[in-house]
């Protein structure tokens, strides 16, 4: 039988994410709505090697859930990645009576955890938070639906510029080695092309079919590239159009860190608070190692070691809806 836990603790890791703040929020009153004694981790794994933990209560997590970012902060832990690093964060939980723990962020947050529990035995619930939507066993991944419609946004107004100077804009967007980005604000800001990881570029294929756009005099070309293509993003993209397309007006834009910022989308607050309730329920209910995540509106659980070493995959019909809709 499962031990009982009393005292949990929560924190983010990895990459910030819109969202994360109504995570720690549902995380935090659930806890104490059930009885539990709540701390927070400054820093994520940082903060439990270096002891930077702090006692939550219902008043700590007012007035944030419309927040971007992380309250509790986040970072990366080179000490956690070694057997001394986490036995002083175990050490440190141990003293404060932590018996469980939330953690909040990606696939690399998900593996320290994973390592962390079967090492010490101590339970390790994951709630998916990265704009990448790069884990398995989840429709939906905290901060995404913020950071896509931070980029059809973006694509919407660079796209006003292109049509008033006939240009051709490669536009790069966030997502790591991860296309989903790129693929649904390509296909909801109508890009005339999209590149992700996922898809060998043709780059023939490309160039052909720009010279086409060029012929039928078609004004506004919009190519959307993940950073994680293979041909190194934006900035190869575009070189290699400037190259074969030299008549051709090219502009490249990055739009970067501006998609992990800024408040969360109704959608992203949803999925944090409902995510962040079910994390407790598990812990109560005494699950191991697992993440929550929604899958048809219903929650799902997700071995930890799974979500890591399997990806969400794009299907072929999404790319064929975007060779349809750009013709």
């Amino acid at each position: 039988m499962a031990k009982k836990v009393t005292k949990i603790g929560v924190l983010t890791s990895g990459g910030d994410a819109p969202g994360m703040n109504a995570a720690v929020r549902a995380v935090v009153r659930t806890g104490i709505y059930y009885g539990l004694e709540v701390y927070g981790i400054m820093r994520g794994y940082t903060g439990m090697v270096e002891n930077d933990i702090i006692p939550m209560h219902s008043r700590s997590v007012a007035n944030i859930i419309q927040r971007g970012g992380t309250i509790l902060k986040t970072a990366r832990c080179k000490e956690f990645l070694q057997k001394e690093g986490r036995q002083k964060a175990y050490n440190n939980l141990k003293d404060l009576g932590i018996d469980g723990l939330v953690i909040i962020g990606g696939d690399g947050s998900f593996r320290g955890a994973d390592v962390f529990s079967r090492e010490f035995d101590i339970p390790c619930i994951g709630i998916p938070g990265t704009i990448d939507k790069d884990i398995a066993g989840t429709d939906f991944t905290i901060g995404f639906d913020t950071a896509v419609n931070t980029a059809v946004e973006s694509i919407d107004k660079i796209r006003d510029t292109a049509d008033a100077h006939d240009r051709l804009f490669i536009i790069e967007v966030m997502g790591r080695d991860a296309g989903y980005i790129a693929l649904h604000s390509g296909i909801a800001t109508g890009a005339e092309h999209i590149l992700i990881p996922e898809r060998k570029t043709d780059m023939e294929e490309l160039i052909s079919s720009l010279q086409e756009k060029e012929r039928r005099k078609k004004l506004v070309n919009m190519v959307v590239v993940a950073e994680g293509d293979e041909f190194g993003g934006g900035d190869q993209v575009a070189a290699l159009v400037k190259e074969r397309l030299p008549n051709v007006d090219t502009r490249l834009c990055i739009l970067g860190h501006i998609q992990r910022g800024g408040s969360p989308t109704c959608l992203d607050r949803l999925i944090a608070s409902r995510m962040g309730y079910s994390a407790v329920e598990c812990l109560l209910e005494g699950r191991h190692n697992v993440m929550v995540g929604i899958l048809n509106n219903r929650m799902q659980y997700t071995l930890l070691e799974k979500a890591v070493k399997s990806k969400q995959k794009i299907s072929d019909e999404w790319m064929k809806i975007v060779k349809i809709l750009a013709s």
